[in-house]
């Protein structure tokens, strides 16, 4: 199944810090379950170590909402939380 993202989700990807391929592995490898108005979530952590913002963090969670369209996901929005 091919992966595509909605432009609101790549502009949110680039503000919440979550990379094209960090979306694909947490569509194609995380947790699914299901989200409001009849879409799909993806969810997976990632070692991050890293600073974001000006804070340390350990791991960074992906979260992708998708619809189904044909063979395809389309990816609406993005959410990242870095713990």
């Amino acid at each position: 199944m091919a992966i595509r993202f909605h432009p609101h989700a790549l502009e949110r990807m680039a503000q919440r810090g979550a990379t094209e391929q960090e979306v694909i592995v947490a569509v194609e490898a995380g947790e699914q379950f299901n989200a409001k108005f009849n879409r799909t979530g993806f969810r997976r952590n990632f070692a991050y170590d890293k600073r974001w913002r000006g804070k340390h963090y350990e791991t960074k969670q992906v979260e992708a909402y998708a619809v189904q369209q044909d063979d395809d996901w389309l990816v609406i929005s993005v959410i990242t939380r870095y713990f």
